[in-house]
């Protein structure tokens, strides 16, 4: 775990310098010179991109970290990762996926234009811009995962987190200050995450033992066989697993329009913080888990699980509760937050549902490296329909708020079956009672945050009483973050801040 909560605290640093731009971005930039629907715009577009990037990967990020180990070389020779070609067909697969999604993309256009006319015309202007942009996001992601299994998070996470928010807070300042039209900004908005895949292919290189050679007789018979069965079940997976996260915002940009897909986006912005940390912790953690999987060490592996789900559910449930409790103050520096503030409510679902992500993710890598890995293509289409099934009864009753309430009913519904399965099949388990005690406290300081804004409230409304009270509640925050690191809810986190500490002459 040593490595693993070394590059993850390294990765998570840089991720959040990257969340310090995006919120410079989100909450002084686009909120206050787009409006909702070119930030819905923008926002579609990019979640359209990464569909189809997910269809096209053609299971090749999963494959990447499922069969590294065969392709990694012998003791005697570690540090040459170049020899057995892997980096080559990790190149290749995806280039087909792209070639055939690009041809039903392009078959697809009337269909699909029929459907956003009516409420988002703007999405059909700029149809055919989403494929350059997928190919981009592609490679950027095939890359990351090339370092990721390679042990070097750091700068792919950078690029991701911190270069490509840069680029993208450009995009936008120059469409901001006029220097570039709306269709500029959307060139630029492919362009960005161009120059974010250039990155990394350039690092790789740099770092060295890649090759775009490949070695045809290092792949055998039994190995391809392996690859392609495996291949077969994860497109067919990311049928399902892609399309999720993209119901909701579908059916709100479909029904009501881009106006509220932006404000519900901003609403996104703020409820993927909770899951930052367990995006380094689960890109590290991954190959562990891949490796232990197939030695069938599980003892081993049921440690590590618990380890990375008990961290990401602190962390990720402190995150939480220091957003739900500065809500209202949040909604009051944001520009044009009055606007914004309807999706008060679904930030807290939303953030919720990353909360069960951060926490169980990783149940899913262990499923999928076991032998019963063609399970989670089951219950990911359980996923997928209950999702469809909940968005198509509850966004026309509720909005936005019922698209976030079908989101946290969809995932709960997949991690109960997910958690289950794994426990009775592979013998492990994320759950232990340390996160009894970490929701335990997610809960207390929140209902204590209640009852200050319940008292507040009595005494009168304002933006003078709603600092005050953000004072307050983050004050109780802090000496509930300080007891969780004194109480040891996370043994590894409160020993690397120690560690850290007594470096720095603290005791």
């Amino acid at each position: 775990m040593g490595i693993i909560a070394r590059q993850s605290i390294r990765g998570t640093i840089v991720t959040y310098m990257g969340v310090f731009v995006g919120f410079l971005t989100t909450f002084f930039v686009l909120t206050r010179f787009l409006t909702a629907e070119e930030i819905g715009l923008a926002r579609v577009l990019i979640d359209v991109a990464t569909l189809l990037c997910g269809l096209m990967q053609l299971g090749t990020s999963s494959s990447i970290i499922r069969f590294f180990p065969y392709f990694k070389p012998q003791e005697e020779d570690t540090e040459d990762h170049s020899k057995n070609g892997f980096f080559f067909w990790t190149i290749v697969v995806p280039f087909i996926g792209f070639l055939i999604f690009c041809l039903l993309y392009w078959a697809l256009h009337v269909p699909i234009s029929n459907l956003f006319a009516e409420k988002s015309q703007l999405f059909v202007d700029y149809y055919y811009l989403v494929l350059p942009l997928a190919f981009f996001m592609l490679y950027q992601t095939i890359f990351e995962t090339n370092a990721n299994v390679l042990m070097r998070i750091v700068m792919p996470r950078m690029t991701r987190e911190l270069l490509l928010r840069l680029f993208l807070l450009a995009d936008y300042l120059l469409y901001a200050f006029k220097i570039i039209s709306l269709d500029g900004m959307v060139i630029g908005l492919c362009l960005s995450y161009g120059l974010a895949a250039l990155c990394n292919i350039i690092y790789l290189f740099a770092y060295g033992h890649i090759s775009l050679r490949p070695n045809f007789k290092f792949v055998n018979k039994s190995l391809a066989q392996k690859y392609f069965s495996y291949t077969v079940f994860q497109i067919t997976a990311a049928v399902a697993t892609v399309l999720t996260p993209f119901v909701s915002e579908a059916f709100i940009t479909a029904q009501l329009g881009l106006t509220h897909t932006g404000v519900f986006s901003i609403a996104i912005y703020i409820a993927a913080m909770v899951s930052i940390p367990n995006r380094s912790l689960n890109a590290i953690a991954n190959p562990q888990l891949a490796q232990a999987t197939k030695e069938s060490n599980i003892h081993g592996l049921g440690t590590l699980l618990k380890q990375v789900s008990n961290n990401s559910l602190l962390v990720g449930g402190l995150i939480l509760t220091i957003i739900w409790i500065n809500i209202d103050l949040i909604y009051t520096i944001l520009p044009n937050g009055e606007q914004y503030a309807a999706a008060k409510y679904v930030v807290l679902m939303l953030g919720l549902t990353q909360l069960l992500l951060a926490a169980f993710n990783a149940t899913l890598s262990v499923l999928n490296y076991s032998r019963y890995y063609y399970l989670s293509l089951f219950y990911s289409f359980i996923l997928t329909g209950a999702s469809l099934i909940f968005n198509n009864w509850l966004v026309p009753l509720w909005g936005i708020d019922g698209a976030a309430m079908a989101n946290l009913l969809s995932y709960t519904i997949y991690f109960l079956l997910l958690v289950g399965s794994v426990r009775l099949l592979c013998q492990v388990s994320p759950l232990s009672w340390p996160q009894l005690r970490s929701v335990g406290l997610m809960l207390l300081v929140m209902a204590v945050s209640g009852i200050i804004d319940y008292a507040f409230a009595r005494i009168g409304a304002g933006a003078i009483y709603i600092w005050i009270a953000s004072f307050i509640k983050s004050s109780i925050w802090l000496v509930a973050a300080y007891w969780a690191y004194s109480a040891n809810l996370s043994p590894e986190i409160s020993q690397l801040i120690r560690s850290k500490l007594h470096k720095k002459g603290i005791r």
